[in-house]
């Protein structure tokens, strides 16, 4: 059986004051205890490591050759502690974040750029995925975590509120509504309004639908052909508004803008973890809630 470290670290300071008396001192234990450890040390591994006199202390050639040896052997062996402690704080590993298009304008590289900092362990890839796919993809352990807006549906997950969002509107710069600082919702409804395909998200669909409802005459509702419309010509024309949460505002494209819609709730984004979590998965709860009250994301 190999020696204990705390008596391989405890000769190694002998060896290098080659005195009892100063190498207990700087070790912080009485100098008997540290003569019956080195006693035990040469015991175990039958061989004397040390010649000792009244005046001074010789290493033997078996003790050079541990004092030459050991100082490697035990920073390997911190190092695999090390490894073992990041392993089991969820900072080793590789971590899959499944993310809507809507949040990755602002939400998920804020929390993916805080996960890989300081962590040079963590290998990070995040991807964007249909948002109805999301909550499952993580429950079947296809991804480690998502971040989806609305509290989507989805069994064996957990959600965490992870940021509140004004709504508001976005349009084009020379629209007549982006002259005022918030919008009327009954003003916002005189006009086509564009939303997401509900099959890419009922829930934000409906929500967004639903702030409109008792507005008259009933607005009419455009949706873009595709699910995520780069060109949005329409918008950048004049012809709709789009409402969309207030990462709009610093996520528009050249030629539109965002204004706050007077009086609505906010959407939400959540964080979307598997119900039985790992270290890993509650060091990215750990981190998104941290983030959070950095950011303000949950400010009233």
């Amino acid at each position: 059986m190999a020696p204990d470290t705390v008596s391989l670290r405890y000769f190694l300071v002998l060896a290098q004051e080659l005195n009892f008396t100063r190498a207990a001192a700087r070790i912080g234990i009485a100098q008997p205890a540290l003569s019956a450890r080195m006693r035990r040390l040469e015991a175990e591994l039958g061989t004397a490591l040390l010649v000792r006199n009244t005046r001074s202390v010789v290493l033997t050639t078996a003790g050079a050759a541990l004092a030459e040896s050991a100082p490697p052997a035990l920073a390997a062996l911190d190092r695999a502690w090390d490894t073992a402690r990041s392993a089991a704080a969820g900072e080793l590993g590789t971590l899959r974040i499944g993310y809507s298009l809507s949040a990755g304008a602002e939400t998920a590289p804020a929390l993916v750029d805080r996960l890989i900092r300081g962590n040079s362990g963590l290998e990070v890839g995040a991807v964007p995925m249909a948002t109805p796919e999301i909550s499952p993809a993580v429950a079947d352990g296809r991804i480690d975590a998502g971040i989806t807006r609305g509290e989507q549906p989805g069994r064996g997950v957990r959600r965490f509120l992870l940021r509140r969002m004004r709504v508001g509107v976005q349009l084009a710069q020379h629209h007549p509504l982006a002259e005022h600082p918030e919008i009327e919702i009954a003003a916002a409804a005189a006009y086509p309004l564009r939303l997401p395909d509900r099959a890419a998200n009922p829930v934000i669909h409906d929500q967004l639908s639903a702030l409109f409802r008792d507005t008259r005459p009933h607005p009419r509702f455009h949706t873009p052909a595709v699910s995520f419309d780069m060109s949005q010509r329409d918008l950048r024309d004049g012809v709709t508004l789009a409402p969309a949460g207030e990462a709009a505002a610093t996520a528009s494209p050249a030629g539109l803008t965002w204004r706050p819609l007077r009086g609505a709730p906010s959407l939400t984004i959540h964080l979307v973890l598997p119900r039985e979590q790992s270290p890993l998965h509650r060091r990215i709860r750990a981190v998104a809630k941290t983030l959070a009250h950095e950011l303000h994301w949950l400010s009233d």
